[in-house]
């Protein structure tokens, strides 16, 4: 059919079911370029699909390298979390024992002062001894006796005063036995604060390293980073380009091909609507159709559905490393690269295991903010078994678990990414997702 025919057929069509069908028109058609293009267009086709094939190849290993970088990265930002959490724990223990040497030092100083009076007690005795003129115990005392009665008096003043004496000794010993005991434990406690105290400095010193060598794989990667996107988006400009010449003429004819099956399907619907108007005095109504099933899966619920809601009330809250809480989002903290360049310290919201420590508290649970710790804090599970609920980890190279976020179930998580980023539901991603899921539920 010649091209006049064509439309003229499909103008009479319209006329015919202009009434009876709400599609919408087809529009005018594309070019439609000669054989001899086409071949023209093939040859150049040729000639660049060599060099998209090389574009697109090194557009893959940019946002490898990229995506490797980061991963490093964020497990060095980890690292500075751990640290952080360590002396706390250091410095806490170094509290308490520095708190038990001070009271083992208040008791030796209390049985000091119980020496003090056993010693006083006996001094007071010697002193009423030397008063009657006489040594304690001395034969003299029984010499003087004027009578038997008044030696029987005497034997008992002596027996008595000998007692006294004996218990005035007996209470210093104990009393000295008392401090020296205190005074050991006192070395003890203050022992144990030293070497708290050292652990506590020795855990500052790791997070002071920690956060150094994380402030310099960030300002490292803020300069690889800039690099590799100026060449990413180099080869994005190419490999349009490329692809818009690969298309050439034998896009247009494929549009046009397209353009052309459009037209003949919208003059097919408009006869059949014709004949059916034709035929039929009335509509009848549709018959309801069946619904899909559904293919989310179980949705979670109990404590899983509120861990999961308290962390999509968080949905849109801005990244901030080092923020977030049981209580909600908080102010970030200083990193020294590329977290300071995003002004996460002058941010409240949450990094990746701050989120986790506001949903899971919405059920009493608590966790450290650290995500290498979180993945131990409770029982692992297979990554094919994983449920709504369960926390999912992603480490680097060496093993080392630099993220995480909560699973909802049908494929999806939500999470807090990277800096500059916000709390977001996404795809789980499997690139460097560790094997196992902690569940805690």
């Amino acid at each position: 059919m010649s091209k006049i025919g064509f439309f003229a057929t499909s103008v009479a069509l319209c006329a015919v079911v202009s009434t009876a069908t709400t599609a919408a028109a087809v529009p005018p058609p594309p070019p439609n370029p000669s054989d001899s293009e086409i071949e023209g267009g093939r040859a150049e086709v040729n000639a660049k699909a060599g060099q998209v094939g090389e574009l697109t190849s090194r557009l893959a290993q940019a946002e490898a390298r990229l995506t490797r970088l980061q991963a490093e990265v964020e497990a060095k930002m980890e690292d500075a979390n751990k640290a952080r959490v360590d002396q706390e724990t250091a410095e806490r223990a170094a509290a308490e024992a520095e708190s038990a040497a001070r009271a083992a030092d208040r008791e030796a100083a209390a049985a000091g002062k119980a020496i003090e009076t056993a010693r006083g007690q006996l001094d007071q005795f010697a002193a009423g001894s030397y008063k009657q003129g006489s040594t304690v115990g001395s034969i003299s005392a029984y010499l003087g006796a004027s009578s038997p009665e008044d030696l029987l008096a005497r034997a008992q003043l002596l027996n008595a005063v000998s007692g006294s004496r004996l218990d005035a000794l007996d209470g210093m010993e104990r009393a000295r036995t008392v401090k020296a005991n205190k005074d050991s434990q006192a070395r003890a406690a203050l022992e144990l604060a030293n070497a708290k105290e050292q652990q506590a400095r020795q855990a500052r010193a790791a997070a002071d390293t920690a956060t150094e060598t994380a402030r310099q794989a960030r300002s490292s990667q803020a300069s690889r980073s800039q690099e590799l996107q100026a060449a990413k988006a180099d080869y994005e400009q190419q490999l349009t380009a490329a692809q818009a010449r690969v298309g050439g003429l034998e896009g247009q004819r494929e549009k046009y091909q397209q353009w052309l099956a459009a037209k003949e399907r919208e003059d097919a619907v408009k006869a059949a609507a014709a004949a059916a108007a034709a035929a039929q005095q009335g509509a009848t109504a549709p018959q309801p159709g069946g619904g899909g099933g559904d293919s989310a899966g179980p949705a979670p619920v109990g404590s899983a559905r509120r861990v999961i809601d308290r962390a999509l009330s968080q949905l849109g809250v801005p990244y901030a490393w080092g923020g977030g809480n049981a209580n909600g989002p908080t102010r970030g903290i200083r990193d020294g690269g590329v977290a300071d360049s995003y002004g996460d310290f002058q941010k409240v919201g949450f990094d990746c295991s701050g989120l986790m420590i506001y949903a899971f508290a919405g059920v009493g649970i608590s966790l450290p903010h650290y995500s290498g710790y979180q993945a131990t804090a409770g029982r692992r599970v297979p990554l094919s078994q994983k449920a709504p609920g369960d926390m999912l980890f992603w480490a680097s190279g060496g093993g080392r678990i630099h993220h995480v976020a909560l699973y909802m179930g049908n494929g999806q998580m939500v999470e807090a990414p990277y800096s500059g980023s916000r709390v977001r539901i996404a795809p789980v991603r499997y690139g460097g997702i560790v094997p196992y899921a902690t569940r805690l539920l």
